[in-house]
């Protein structure tokens, strides 16, 4: 299974946002530099998570971006869920003639909710705690 890059940009942003101290505002045109995303595509992440209610926009001058939640709050699965349609296969009666007696769909159906389950576990704050490697590197 792979995440399209929009999924991967965003957690990109909210670990990135994480790293930061807390309540602390960055540019989104920093956020993009620093992961080398184009500031178009990143402009089009942010409003997401913050339609999603992940992230705090600041206008103004002085304004930027910066986490709405805590990283404990920000759990991976929940987050991948909501930006992933996650359709792994094309089924439908007029798409596919066997698709009414197929169980491949459900097998991989199962497969996607134990992958998902298992994100579930996790938050962005065990990404980003006790890993000073990767704050290093942000």
């Amino acid at each position: 299974m792979q995440l399209s890059s929009f999924t991967d940009y965003s957690i990109r942003v909210l670990i990135y946002l994480s790293a930061l101290d807390n309540g602390e505002l960055t540019k989104i045109v920093t956020v993009s530099e620093h992961y080398n995303i184009s500031r178009n595509h990143l402009v089009k992440v942010v409003h997401k998570l913050g339609q999603l209610g992940y992230i705090e926009t600041v206008q103004g001058k002085n304004g930027g971006i910066k986490l709405k939640k805590s990283p404990k709050q920000l759990n991976i699965g929940q987050i991948i869920r909501q930006l992933e349609p996650l359709a792994l296969l094309n089924c439908g009666t007029s798409f596919c003639h066997i698709s009414p007696a197929c169980r491949l769909k459900n097998y991989l159906i199962d497969a996607k909710d134990a992958f998902l389950t298992e994100l579930e576990k996790y938050t962005i704050d065990d990404l980003i705690n006790d890993n000073p490697k990767l704050i290093n590197l942000l």
